[in-house]
């Protein structure tokens, strides 16, 4: 129980804070901070560190917090603080602890502080009479304000913070098949062997357990494949493209076509333009290779070309998508897949073992961050990348829900059976939704939401709490991922929820993220199919600017939610849906793709690589899940009450960022939106409510006698200082390169999301 409250609490942490900018470099005259000229002044004076506000009896300037612990959706943090009396001058320089309830918001990186409330405050320098009415006014103050924090900050202040995240417990790391094709190639996955069903209004047979459109005509297979059919007589075998269709098959490509074209008026990005039509086109024909076990396609243009890694004896292959690293050395070749990492005497290889992430030779955490590799580092145990990708894999995403409007409808493939998956809890095998059975009542995690019910087919309630043996869920569950779902409070009429990315598939294990849990599932099939979440075969993989994106092996409209199918496809990859990253597919992926991406992005920050990364993965979508209700939701992350035009549907809370300018003036309610001061953000309070700030490589102490230099600090002081003085500075500088390229997103006509899960559509078709 103690090492589950541990990770719950650590899964939350991330709802907190994140807190920004640094570096401080100029002196400051008589106690005030003087403007920062490095700084976004638009990014900035929405976001900015430290913020001010005028009250009654004096200006308030409160800089950035630092936590102190958190559970829950409750966070615990202190921060150096100052007040100017009216009429006075100079600032009486403090600490405050408050407590607050988080809401975060992954469209647009940023948490709200709820329902603050000053718990205590310290004025070393200052009388007792006065530290009382200091305090008071704080406790009066504080309360009414609206603050808003980007969660880009958080990955790095988390750093600050003692204990760690834990890894996931049971995860399975089985190599799967890997294949190695030097042409262009497209790997069609079956989830085992080959299920026909008749396809509705159509003298036809389809592939049930497919994410891919296959249909059978006789003895003649047909596989939808971009622009092209491909056909064979024996799914296992040799495919070549179609001359000509009968005209069954004509009458579903016709459909198809519909299909898309309503897909590309919706989403404009997610089908090809003219020139990538070309550019596929002259690649000629793909090898359609059919697999029924895991398996993972490694596809190179052209012969493997290995270089050398900068400042290191290892080679990377050049001419893929996917990453291979060689160790001169030792002789042994390394391939990534889905954060995890195998190894081999040789390529291609029958023989792959799986390597721990914190066991990967130690010169893979010394490959350059801005080399064509520095993707991998997130990979190498140990590394920055690491420790802020495994911190971002905490962060909740969080709502409130409606206890009267939230719904969800429960539908079996014949009467409800259940299968015990641990101790006391059973899961529901026949339904596409996550149903337990737990101590004689039914409970139902839909799109984020707990929902709970006397029988299995409902009425179903609003849950306010979980039981505690769905933490007790294994790996090898199925509906292993809803533990990663969590009530936080209740009133009667709302209730506080959130989900970290364990939901979405996202794990923790050897000092990193991984997707997937690497078990296979069972679907379920009798007059309907349930697909169960995989870990391979779609080529998952991390980014630093979008979190995890699949199949960079696939290119538009080889995944379809197919016409005319009864078959629920979301199942393959869970609630977050289908997000691809590689947009060309078996062609000039590696030039256009994913690596060019992150290298434009290591060159010239997050802004580069994030709309470099929109261009190959081309897709809106959301971050939030939340957002994909239709009822129920009554605010999610910083987006406020729904306030969404009537033309957006379901009447869900908007995710645009917030446009309000800190004013420091009472809003709607008498509440007051702080203002990005124009002092430099280099004041830090220690736990007993000391204050000290930063002047280049120097420490100094607020006294009575004003700021001295800190040579009395201890050693371990003056590292913590200097810690969270890093932390602040990369929260910083993540915060300014997200707020820049989202402006230029926008102004593009793109919107992005910033994490696994939470797709719209991917590979030219529709979300099952």
């Amino acid at each position: 129980m103690g090492t589950r409250r541990t990770f719950q609490r650590w899964c939350s942490v991330a709802t907190l804070f994140l807190f920004l900018t640094t570096l401080a470099t100029e002196a400051l005259a008589q106690d005030e901070m003087s403007p920062d000229p490095g700084q976004e002044a638009t990014e900035e004076a929405a976001l900015g560190w430290p913020r001010e506000v005028e009250g009654d009896k004096g200006r308030i300037v409160i800089y950035q917090p630092q936590v102190e612990s958190y559970e829950g959706n409750r966070l615990e943090s202190r921060a150096a603080v100052s007040v100017t009396p009216t009429g006075k001058t100079e600032p009486v320089f403090g600490a405050v602890w408050f407590a607050a309830r988080l809401a975060t918001d992954m469209d647009t990186h940023m948490a709200t502080l709820e329902s603050l409330e000053v718990t205590a405050a310290v004025f070393p320098d200052v009388e007792q009479a006065q530290i009382d009415e200091l305090t008071a006014y704080l406790e009066r103050e504080m309360p009414t304000w609206d603050v808003e924090i980007s969660i880009d900050r958080l990955v790095a202040s988390l750093e600050t913070l003692e204990g760690g995240v834990h890894d996931v417990a049971g995860l399975n790391h089985d190599p799967p098949e890997l294949i190695f094709r030097k042409h262009p190639a497209v790997l069609v996955l079956i989830d085992g062997d080959p299920i026909l069903a008749d396809l509705e209004s159509a003298d036809l047979e389809y592939v049930v357990n497919s994410a891919y459109y296959i249909l059978k005509d006789s003895s003649t297979y047909y596989l939808k494949g971009g622009d092209a059919w491909y056909t064979a007589t024996d799914m296992m075998g040799e495919w070549k493209v179609a001359d000509r269709l009968p005209d069954s098959v004509q009458q579903v490509d016709d459909a198809l076509k519909e299909q898309l074209k309503e897909l590309a008026e919706e989403d404009p990005e997610a089908v090809p333009s003219e020139e990538e039509r070309e550019e596929l086109e002259a690649a000629g024909d793909p090898e359609i290779i059919v697999r029924t076990e895991p398996a993972e396609l490694i596809q190179t243009d052209g012969e493997p070309n290995y270089v050398p890694i900068e400042g290191t004896e290892l080679l990377y292959r050049e001419n893929t998508e996917s990453d291979v690293v060689m160790n001169i050395a030792t002789q042994t070749y390394y391939v990534l897949l889905s954060g995890r990492w195998y190894s081999s005497k040789r390529v291609p290889s029958d023989q792959w073992t799986y390597v721990p992430q914190d066991e990967v030779p130690e010169m893979f955490a010394t490959i350059p961050a801005d080399s064509d590799m520095g993707n991998v580092r997130a990979s190498v145990a140990g590394t920055q990348e690491a420790k802020e990708s495994v911190l971002a894999n905490s962060i909740p995403q969080t709502a409130e829900i409606d206890r009267a409007t939230a719904t969800v409808e429960v539908e079996y493939d014949g009467d409800p059976e259940f299968e015990e998956c641990a101790e006391g809890v059973a899961y529901a095998k026949n339904t596409d939704k996550s149903v337990l059975l737990i101590d004689g009542k039914y409970w139902c995690c839909d799109e984020a939401v707990w929902f709970v019910s006397n029988g299995p087919e409902g009425p179903w309630a609003v849950a306010d709490a979980v039981p505690e043996q769905v933490q007790d869920l294994p790996a090898d569950c199925p509906v292993y991922n809803v533990k990663y779902v969590y009530i936080y409070d209740s009133t009667p009429e709302t209730v506080y929820i959130g989900y970290t990315p364990g939901y979405t598939y996202s794990y923790v294990y050897g000092g990193c993220v991984v997707y997937g849990t690497g078990w296979r599932y069972r679907p379920w099939y009798r007059s309907r199919y349930y697909a169960r979440p995989v870990t391979y075969g779609f080529g998952a993989h991390w980014s630093p600017y979008t979190g995890w994106g699949l199949s960079f092996g696939v290119s538009f409209g080889w995944l379809h939610i197919g016409w005319g199918r009864r078959c629920c496809g979301r199942g393959w990859w869970g609630p977050g849906g289908y997000r691809f990253g590689y947009r060309h597919g078996y062609r000039r992926g590696h030039r256009r793709g994913y690596r060019s991406g992150y290298r434009s992005g290591r060159r010239s920050g997050a802004r580069a690589g994030y709309r470099a990364g929109s261009r190959a993965g081309g897709t809106t979508r959301s971050g939030n899940m939340y957002q994909s209700r239709n009822n129920g939701v009554k605010r999610t992350g910083s987006s406020g009450p729904s306030s969404r035009p009537s033309s957006q549907p379901g009447g869900r809370p908007s995710s645009q960022p917030s446009s309000r300018a800190g004013t420091g003036q009472p809003s709607a309610g008498g509440r007051k939106t702080p203002q990005s001061s124009q002092r430099q953000n280099n004041v830090y309070a220690d736990k007993g409510g000391n204050v000290h700030r930063q002047q280049g490589n120097d420490w100094q102490k607020k006294d009575k006698g004003g700021w001295s230099s800190s040579s009395q600090q201890s050693k371990s002081q003056k590292q913590n200082l200097n810690k969270q003085s890093s932390s602040r500075s990369r929260g910083s500088q993540k915060s300014k390169s997200y707020n820049s390229n989202r402006s230029s997103s926008r102004s593009s006509g793109r919107s992005g999301g910033s994490r696994g899960g939470g797709g719209r559509s991917g590979g030219g078709g529709r979300r099952g």
